[in-house]
């Protein structure tokens, strides 16, 4: 797909890719059920906003080794991850053991998928994985094409304003005595390229890509779609305890996570 930009200039650029060479760094670092941004962030956000009953059928898009699985399953609703890296699926098998459905695939081409069927799922997540998922507008398609009308769609992800790879960081004020947040880009699609993971040409190493939009992108790309925004929040990291003042509050006050939640409206 072909993005706009902030005045209608497009750019091509390539699709996302597999998260499979750096499959085994990942796994080091987070594990099958997430670090710990997942667990005490991330993952209770998605389980607010998602507000899953018993019995119903959850479709994790980018789910890695499926790491909101546990929290599904506590609910007493149904779990099935996607994920286009085998040996995160692989994992996550080993891991959940028959307790949980996970599927090799592509989340840009739902459709496509002879494991699926079209409207199967009550609800679909990108749990900090739509940032890294082009085309954007393909991968909401996808989850529109999962979603019964009615459905709801929630997405975290780091936050496109203030955490942008690359883009962004933090800034120390010594005057004022403030650590701020500097922005360096913000209206204009980028395609990132992250740092380097593990040895190259190994298994367990290699390169990922990140893909920042602002805000816009995201809600045309909903509306478009079918979906009604009808919940946004914005999860601040946790302060550090023992730093001062300034870091406890810059912290607290700038968020490092974006949660949205969709209805699918037609």
């Amino acid at each position: 797909m072909d993005e706009a930009g902030p005045v209608g200039r497009k750019t091509k650029r390539p699709s996302s890719r597999s998260w499979d060479a750096v499959a085994n760094w990942y796994i080091g670092w987070a594990g099958a059920e997430g670090s710990r941004h997942h667990r005490e962030l991330a993952i209770p956000a998605m389980m607010k906003l998602l507000a899953l009953q018993p019995g119903e059928h959850l479709l994790d898009i980018g789910c890695g080794a499926g790491a909101l699985a546990p929290a599904v399953m506590a609910a007493g609703a149904r779990y099935c991850g996607l994920d286009k890296s085998p040996r995160l699926i692989a994992h996550g098998r080993r891991h959940h053991g028959g307790k949980v459905r996970l599927l090799v695939g592509e989340a840009t081409k739902l459709a496509a998928s002879s494991s699926l069927r079209r409207e199967e799922f009550d609800a679909a997540s990108f749990l900090l994985s739509l940032q890294d998922i082009d085309p954007l507008d393909a991968a909401l398609a996808s989850g529109r094409w999962a979603l019964h009308p009615g459905g709801r769609l929630v997405i975290v992800m780091t936050h496109p304003c203030f955490r942008i790879p690359r883009q962004s960081g933090w800034g120390w004020d010594e005057a004022r005595g403030l650590r701020y947040r500097r922005i360096d880009r913000y209206l204009i699609s980028l395609d990132i390229p992250m740092q380097e993971y593990g040895r190259k040409g190994r298994a367990g190493g290699g390169t990922t890509r990140s893909y920042h939009r602002p805000l816009q992108s995201y809600f045309a790309a909903l509306s478009e779609n079918g979906f009604l925004i009808d919940a946004l929040e914005e999860i601040p990291a946790p302060a550090p305890e023992g730093e001062g003042r300034a870091l406890r509050l810059s912290s607290g006050d700038i968020p490092l996570f974006l949660a949205i939640r969709a209805l699918r409206h037609r």
